[in-house]
Order: structure tokens, then sequence, then C-alpha cells
């Protein structure tokens, strides 16, 4: 098999520009004690709370994590929140000069609660978002920011999570401005789809896609003919459908369907992230020059190392090839 860990040490210096919506993970982790007299749920005796960024924060993050020079675009709240969340990015490496603060909308919060036995299991979760379009001002300085930056970076991210930040408009100057410096564009989609038409990379997961092309995908063959029906409607380079634990599906730029196997099916502790992991490495290992295919194997390591982890995890480079090393007999049928 090639030898796929050659290229992570390439990531390293790369600048990665992630454009998308912003919000904090808040984890609040307690001891089950007791059911509750009042409803059937557990009663915890409070042990911790910590907040990690997430959505298109954690692309941004692993990015960092894996020796690449990342920072975001996106939009917060003047808020508590929000100034957590820029800290919590800054402590990170990240950078955030992109970040724009809307005075009158709130940082999107997404609240777990965990019970913590063997180990901590989500029992709750409380979402604090608000999808509405923005401001005709943050949406001027959001695209004058992309002007200014993409001619400066080697790849950008597009992580869509349907907040109200990526919009036809702005994948407009996002187009324009990286097709005259020739940067790669990846887009992490959750619905939508036309917006992303003609980008270098477009994931989705298998939900996603089904409900896209009203179609339901059971087996390679259904999931290679919607990966070649997403690359044409969309007009897009390369399509990778995620999988859940059989892995992932990839249609490349000529037309060929490969399916990639999960490398990690059983222990698995919390998939929060996993998607974001994928993009994150898949753009990268596009943008140093690495196939779409040997990318998707990448990209299929990586998750299988965070899943193991709790919350919005990332992998380093070391963990990230020594997976490569020890999933190279399990893979060695697919390049």
């Amino acid at each position: 098999m090639n030898d796929l860990s050659r290229w992570i040490p390439k990531f390293t210096g790369k600048r990665i520009l992630v454009l998308g919506d912003l919000c904090l993970d808040e984890y609040i982790v307690g001891k089950a004690q007791r059911l509750s007299r009042e409803a059937p749920v557990p009663v915890l005796e409070f042990q911790e709370r910590f907040t990690i960024p997430g959505a298109a924060c954690n692309p941004a993050r692993n990015c960092t994590a894996l020796g690449a020079q990342a920072s975001v675009a996106g939009v917060v709240g003047d808020d508590d929140a929000g100034r957590q969340l820029i800290a919590g990015l800054q402590s990170s490496d990240v950078g955030t000069e992109g970040v724009v603060v809307e005075a009158g909308r709130a940082t999107t919060l997404k609240m777990r609660v965990l019970a913590s036995h063997l180990f901590p299991q989500q029992v709750a979760r409380v979402d604090l978002q608000q999808r509405h379009p923005l401001a005709r001002k943050t949406r001027t300085s959001l695209a004058a920011f992309l002007r200014d930056t993409l001619p400066i970076v080697d790849a950008v991210l597009v992580s869509d999570y349907l907040s109200g930040v990526v919009d036809a408009s702005l994948m407009r100057v996002v187009r324009e401005a990286a097709q005259e410096r020739g940067a790669l564009v990846a887009v992490d989609a959750q619905g939508d789809f036309p917006k992303f038409k003609g980008v270098a990379l477009f994931r989705c997961n298998r939900e996603e896609a089904e409900a896209f092309l009203h179609q339901r995908l059971n087996g390679d063959p259904a999931f290679a003919r919607a990966g070649l029906q997403l690359k044409r409607r969309l007009g897009v380079g390369a399509v990778v459908i995620t999988r859940g634990s059989d892995g992932m599906s990839l249609v490349d730029h000529a037309g060929r369907h490969h399916h990639i196997p999960a490398v990690n099916r059983s222990e698995v502790f919390d998939v929060t992230g996993a998607g974001d992991t994928v993009i994150a490495v898949l753009t990268l290992s596009l943008a140093v020059g690495a196939s779409p295919l040997e990318a998707s194997m990448l990209a299929n390591i990586a998750a299988g190392l965070v899943v193991r982890k709790l919350g919005n995890a990332t992998p380093s480079q070391e963990e990230l090839t020594s997976a490569v090393k020890e999933s190279a007999a399990s893979l060695q049928d697919v390049l």
C-alpha cells in the first residue's frame, strides 16, 4: 500500500481559512445518584463544567492540531458565550481576525448534560441557536475579510451548520477569490446543496444525501450512483459521503467510486465532531497534493481516532501517523 503517512508532515504551515457557523459547546458533567421522583430521569451531582469551541470552530482546531495555520470567519454575539468562544479559539492558536461580533445576535450555544459512571454518557442536550439571516453590515464585513484573506491562504474550508452565515452571496465571493488565487475550496454541507456548485470537494453524510436526492442509499452501487449524481448536479470536483460505521464513499474527479471501510467500529466513545475531523483532514490532504482517495483514507483513519475521545476532539500528527501504520493491513486493498 502507498505510504499515506508521507503526507502528514506536509500539513505543517499550510494556511487554511474556515468559513462557517461558530458555536460554543458547553459540557456539564455530574455523577448519577438516583432516579428523580419528579420524572424518569437521573439526578446528577455536579462535578464539572467546561466549554469547547464547536461547529465551524472544530475543523479549524483540527487543522491547527495537525500543524497547519488556521483561522476562522464567522459571527458571534456580543455576549459571554461569544467571548468564551473567541478565547477558546485563541488558546488553540486559531486566528480570530475574521470573527465578526453582531450586536443583538446571541452566540450559538449547545449545552450537553453528561452523567458520569464508568464513563460520561450524554443524557440531554439544549441548543440556543438563531438561524435568521445576518445583518447587512455583518455580511459586508465578512465579505471584505474574505476578499482580503483568500489571496494568502492555501485552502478554504466551508463548514455550513445552516445557522445563517454561509449563503449564496458569500459563496460567490469565496469561489471568485479562490479562483484568482488557485486556492482549494472544500465544503462540509448539511443541506442547501445548490449554493456550493463548482467547489473542488463536497462532503455530506448519508442522511443529507438521501434528503437531497430523494432516494434511499443501501449498498455500494447506490452510493456510487448518488455520488455521481451529486458530482454532476453540483459540478464539483469530488464527492465524499460519510456512512457512519460503514466508513465513507468517494466519487473522485474521474467519476470512479471507492468505498473506504471504517477502521474503528468497536472503540466508539463519542461521535461528536467526527465529521469536522473528516473535512479538516480531507482539506489538508488535498492542499498538500494527496489524491482524493489518499485524502479520504487519511480522513477515515483520523475519524476513527477522535470517536475514542469525549467531545470535539482533535488528533495530532503523531497520533495520525501511528494510526496510519496500524491501519495499513486493513486498508491495503483499497489503494
